[in-house]
């Protein structure tokens, strides 16, 4: 079976082929700037150099006619024809408290994905765009939606409520979604299948950490709190969102700046959390390399986010009465040896004991707490796309 994974923005649009008999990548690119002057597809074949076609694409139907011309291209496609793609998978962020798992696409479920639009108004549009074009493109093609907030979906009432009057959940579903679900969702099965327990019977705490961030707590398989809300803002410092913040912090500013809502929104969406701190850099590369050579505010950016990583995993592990794994994941995860050993140097209460040498790693599957540890540490680079596959796979069966 071939599964095309599609993830689909604004004026972008990722995507991988999969052959799931051995769930080897065929081939993965990136259209650019739909819409836009100067787009263009850039489509890596397996083991070929990669192809980059400048053209002018304005749609999101265009993007995907050119991306399935790319693959069935004679020179650099990887399959013959259209009809060897049994199943299209599309990463859809925001699936509200409709969609508890993924899901096969059809008329109604559309419609649902356009009803929840208020709640991912950057997200859910572009994701509509390419499902319908992709039924426009790739008739009896079956689709399936793979949702972002589906694996938090088993949080207690008490986690994703807010305090809130409780008429603003009934009539707007205003609620904790959470989100990078099917990041933690892998990684979380991944470590499972690693130690060699079944998820039943196993305590974790999978900590997406990248340009946007987020942790959550998994008892026996089931989310029961993460950091990320209503939107992707709350919950940890990142890139650019400022997580966590006093509520009346923007009515202050509003007043003291005499800014807009929408442009208060974008100060703490786009310039606050390590650039806002830091002045330097959304990188947590530049950050770290700018603290080495001794300023002041990139010492502190880092210093932030590792205190409230920390304090999350804490709080988590309270949460769940006790932690037998933490998981490091996403860009920041996998590849910042700095700040997995600032974190876990201040989790020896917990009974870890933290392998300096092991942690030694960028973007490799490893193990990096000491045998001796009552709670396992590990890196696992996260694979949202597999899981897609394997989700589509699983549901044209």
């Amino acid at each position: 079976m071939k599964v095309l994974v599609l993830n689909c923005g604004s004026s972008s649009l990722k995507y991988q082929l999969f052959d799931m008999t051995d769930e080897s990548v065929l081939a993965k690119g990136l259209v650019e700037k739909i819409g836009l002057e100067g787009s263009l597809l850039t489509h890596r074949p397996k083991d070929q150099e990669k192809k980059v076609i400048n053209a002018d694409i304005p749609s999101h139907a265009k993007a995907i006619q050119m991306v399935l011309d790319a693959l069935t291209d004679k020179e650099h496609g990887v399959i013959s024809s259209v009809k060897e793609i049994d199943a299209v998978g599309h990463r859809t962020i925001h699936g509200g408290d409709t969609f508890t798992e993924s899901t096969l696409i059809d008329d109604k479920v559309i419609a649902e994905l356009e009803r929840l639009v208020p709640l991912a108004p950057l997200h859910n549009p572009p994701s509509i765009l390419g499902i319908k074009a992709c039924q426009e493109i790739m008739p009896g093609i079956p689709q399936v939606g793979v949702f972002d907030t589906a694996f938090h979906q088993t949080m207690p009432e008490s986690s994703y409520l807010y305090g809130l009057p409780y008429e603003y959940y009934e009539k707007y579903g205003i609620r904790r979604y959470g989100f990078h679900g099917t990041s933690h969702r892998f990684v979380s099965h991944r470590v499972a299948e690693i130690i060699g327990k079944p998820m039943s019977e196993l305590k974790i705490i999978t900590c997406h950490l990248g340009n946007g961030s987020s942790i959550a707590a998994i008892d026996g398989g089931k989310v029961m709190d993460t950091t990320m809300g209503f939107t992707p803002l709350e919950g940890l410092i990142m890139g650019t969102r400022s997580g966590n913040v006093d509520p009346a912090i923007i009515k202050f500013i509003m007043e003291k700046e005499g800014k807009t809502i929408d442009e208060v929104d974008e100060l703490l969406n786009k310039k606050s959390g390590f650039l806002g701190i830091s002045g330097i850099s959304s990188d947590l590369r530049d950050i770290e390399e700018a603290a080495q050579k001794g300023n002041h505010r990139a010492q502190l950016a880092l210093d932030m986010f590792y205190q409230r990583v920390r304090r999350f995993i804490g709080a988590f592990a309270a949460q769940i009465n006790g932690v037998d794994v933490i998981v490091f994941t996403a860009g920041i995860g996998e590849n910042s040896i700095e700040m997995r050993e600032a974190v876990c140097s201040n989790l020896t209460f917990l009974g870890l004991e933290f392998d300096s040498e092991a942690n030694k790693v960028r973007g490799q599957e490893r193990e990096i707490s000491k045998p001796s540890s009552k709670v396992r540490v590990f890196v696992i680079p996260t694979n949202e796309e597999l899981m897609i596959a394997r989700d589509t796979a699983a549901l044209v069966k």
